[in-house]
């Protein structure tokens, strides 16, 4: 990045609006910041578009004046080399706003425009801030949550909300009881007085959902129960579910490096579990400071210097905002650096995203101990370990009576959380993706649904694979269901760690869809198609 790269960024996507100086040549950002703060109830869209209205020009005619004042090049320059602005996601009206401000300004100063996404920059600040190569993101918002990681030249959207966002989960339950915008910190100063109380614990794989543990908070609340302790639990549960799935991802990347991203990341108690999970992976974990996280025009003039050396801009035509403008959407131009997946060996002591597994090919046994983590409750890790293991054993052998290929089930110790098992396959999946694998993998998912049950976590790094066969392994996460829904979500998991490992996923696509179709029902496709195309940036607030 030229040194000399001096970006205003604007920012007002829901309720921060923001401006900001980033030069490249001394990492200096300035940020000036006038939040929306509702006067009850979680954000109106009309009264932040109207926040907007008056705070924009104040914040940015403040940053445009702090980049004049120490512009050290003629006069007759622009004291900033683009303006960049966020496009999406967030509130229409908010964002049209920003776009029209961002265009005027150009304009005026006769520079060029670059258009951010949201979600993109606060992966970014945290990877620039951190300085890490190939990281995953786990960004927490209010609207938004959502893992992502780089493959073939897109942030890849590796596990996402079924639902809502984070944050507007967390306000959802805190309107309920009363409190005013913004929840988050109100639960997090509850919480240090609580105690544990069982709420409902939902991961799909890498994706999860947050409206079954919020409507069962709201009726805990109604039934009684001390606010305080609901909400330790709702922290316990909510942030234990985003860990999980991010060591999940993990895992299934190869990636040793993990940025936080979104305003919920300021809770204490989330970056606790997060830093515990990475250092029992031994991996790297980075928190950018509190003015990153949070919605920030900083995070948006970082990421336009580098679209902007990249020569990634907008003409003026082009330049319409995205109230639904997904990270996946975004043509990263900005690196070339493909990360190489540590595939591990098929030998020795693995460790999991879940379990700690000793593998012996040559006696061919695998004994796989889900080990406690210590990041999670002990009273929600300890059943959550002794009833994935007795599904993981059940589900197995049943699956192996419907014609899918498993591994024989040697011996199981629900109180030891352990198993012992057939070693199968050659390889994972992930290190051999072909065509007809996948296609194996669509055919054995429908035999599944089509005798009422999931696998709950399917990924190219729970197949395994050889010359005849392909294998299903770790049925952890399964349970019976009779619903549409869940088998499309099973199929969804399996279709999305296709995009964040292969090379070239289009065509691996197509082949589960096809062996799926093979022995499964149309309907689960169809819905598959549904859940693809939920805009679950669309909240009604932010």
């Amino acid at each position: 990045m030229s040194s000399h790269t001096r970006i205003l960024g604007i920012e007002g996507t829901a309720w921060a609006a923001s401006a900001a100086v980033y030069d490249a040549g001394t990492d200096d950002v300035v940020i000036e910041s006038d939040a929306y703060q509702p006067e009850s109830g979680g954000i109106h869209p009309r009264e932040a578009a109207e926040h907007m209205h008056d705070a924009i020009p104040r914040v940015v005619e403040t940053a445009l004046e702090y980049a004049r004042e120490t512009h050290d090049g003629p006069r007759s320059e622009p004291p900033v080399d683009a303006v960049a602005f966020s496009r999406g996601p967030g509130l229409g009206p908010c964002l049209r706003i920003v776009g029209t401000a961002a265009r005027a300004l150009a304009q005026s100063l006769s520079v060029p425009l670059v258009g951010v996404n949201h979600m993109v920059a606060h992966l970014e600040i945290g990877r620039h801030t951190a300085d890490f190569d190939s990281p995953v993101c786990l960004n927490a918002s209010g609207a938004n949550a959502h893992l992502l990681a780089y493959r073939n030249g897109r942030y890849r959207v590796l596990g996402e909300t079924m639902d809502t966002g984070v944050g507007n989960a967390i306000d959802k339950f805190t309107r309920h009881v009363g409190w005013s915008h913004p929840g988050g910190p109100k639960v997090e100063a509850a919480a240090e007085d609580g105690e544990y109380v069982d709420l409902p614990y939902v991961v799909k794989g890498m994706d999860f959902s947050f409206s079954g543990i919020m409507s069962a908070a709201k009726q805990a609340y109604d039934d009684g129960t001390p606010v305080e302790d609901i909400c330790f639990s709702l922290q316990e549960n909510v942030f234990g579910m985003l860990t999980e799935v991010t060591e999940r991802a993990l895992s299934l990347t190869g990636s040793d490096e993990l940025v936080l991203g979104g305003g919920v990341g300021q809770n204490e108690r989330l970056r606790e579990m997060l830093a515990e999970m990475c250092t029992q992976r031994g991996a790297d974990f980075h928190a950018p400071e509190p003015r990153f996280l949070r919605d920030n025009a900083g995070m948006i003039a970082v990421l336009g210097a580098k679209m902007y050396d990249a020569g990634d801009t907008l003409a003026l035509s082009e330049s319409h905002v995205d109230p639904n403008y997904r990270p996946d959407q975004v043509p990263v131009t900005w690196r070339s650096d493909e990360p190489d997946l540590e595939l591990g060996r098929d030998d020795g002591t693995v460790q999991g995203a879940e379990a700690i597994v000793d593998l012996e090919p040559e006696a061919g046994g695998v004994t796989k101990h889900r080990a406690s983590k210590s990041y999670r409750h002990p009273e929600l890790d300890e059943r959550l370990r002794r009833e994935r293991t007795t599904l993981e054993a059940r589900l197995t052998s049943l699956a192996r009576r419907e014609g899918v290929p498993t591994p024989v089930l040697v011996d199981v110790d629900p109180l030891e959380a352990r198993l012992e098992l057939e070693y199968v396959g050659e390889t994972d999946l992930r290190a051999a993706l072909t065509a007809d694998r996948v296609r194996d993998v669509g055919r054995h998912l429908a035999r599944l649904h089509r005798a009422g049950f999931v696998h709950g976590d399917p990924t190219t790094r729970n197949v395994r694979v050889n010359a005849e066969r392909t294998y299903l392994i770790d049925f952890g996460l399964g349970y019976h269901t009779d619903h549409v829904e869940d088998y499309a979500m099973d199929l969804h998991v399996f279709d999305q760690s296709l995009v964040g490992t292969a090379s070239d996923p289009e065509p691996l696509r197509r082949a589960l869809r096809a062996g799926y179709r093979e022995v499964g029902d149309e309907a689960v496709l169809e819905r598959l198609r549904d859940v693809e195309g939920r805009g679950r940036y669309v909240d009604g607030e932010a």
